[in-house]
């Protein structure tokens, strides 16, 4: 199996190493990282990871090279690497629109490429990512990469004229659902009912949810309907969600999440 490195040692990082490790799909002595926070390298050190002085080093050092570092630092990260690239490093790149074609034109090189969009759940092993490979990488270094991410969660596979929009589906969209949950408790709150065992019980309703739509076998719109008596109370909040204009609401935070993207890689 190929080294893997990562430039860059922040939560999706060490998301996606403690993965690795704890799933044995890696020894930490194959995992080469570097980041400019000592105190990050320092604790990947005490797991037994390979930390390097610089992220040349982690290049030269790794076949399989994860760029997780922001968008808006990605090409200075890539001016600094290019003199040691060449089209035998597979390279994987995690950061909201950042395009194969960008890291391969400021690489000059034609590097084997996944791009991928996780999202922070997968720091508890329950992520969800988008994964969008190059033309020109094997699949048995796609099943790799593929990998890294499927033992922390769900993976789908999309092109890439997809892979802006993917992000407000899966990667900015936690946030929205904190959101909803965190104004939900703000409400219970309001009345008088403890804040932590509302939050438990808006938790738990998530959870719910989610193995309906993935497991009863109805659609959206059906579950919809059997949570929603006529004349109940259901359907008195979904009416006044509506008034305000909710899906409307969410459709265009989800353009503006796509727009966001777009503007970032280029």
């Amino acid at each position: 199996m190929k080294k893997i490195g990562f430039i860059g040692a922040g939560n999706m990082a060490t998301a996606i190493i403690n993965g690795l490790i704890s799933n044995k799909a890696a020894l930490p002595e194959n995992i080469n990282v570097f980041d400019l926070d000592k105190e990050k390298l320092s604790v990947m050190s005490e797991k037994g990871i390979v930390t390097l002085a610089d992220s040349k080093e982690v290049v030269k050092n790794s076949g399989i090279i994860v760029l997780a570092v922001k968008p808006q630092n990605y090409s200075d990260v890539l001016q600094e690497i290019k003199d040691v690239v060449n089209e035998s490093k597979i390279f994987v790149s995690i950061a909201a629109g950042i395009s194969i074609g960008f890291v391969r034109k400021e690489l000059s090189c034609n590097c084997p490429m996944v791009r991928v969009m996780p999202n922070t759940p997968l720091l508890l092993g329950k992520g969800a990512t988008a994964l969008c490979p190059s033309e020109n990488i094997s699949q048995s270094d796609f099943d790799t990469v593929k990998e890294m991410f499927s033992l922390s969660g769900e993976v789908e596979i999309f092109s890439e004229d997809h892979m802006n929009e993917i992000i407000a589906v899966n990667g900015s969209s936690p946030a929205y659902i904190y959101l909803f949950a965190k104004v939900m408790a703000d409400y219970a709150k309001s009345c008088g009912i403890d804040y932590d065992k509302a939050m438990n019980l808006i938790c738990a309703t998530l959870t719910g949810s989610a193995e309906m739509l993935k497991n009863s076998g109805d659609s959206a719109e059906t579950l919809i309907e059997k949570v929603s008596s006529k004349g109940g109370t259901t359907i008195a909040a979904l009416d006044k969600l509506r008034e305000y204009h909710f899906e409307e609401a969410v459709t265009e935070a989800m353009k503006a999440c796509t727009k966001r993207a777009e503007e970032l890689g280029k």
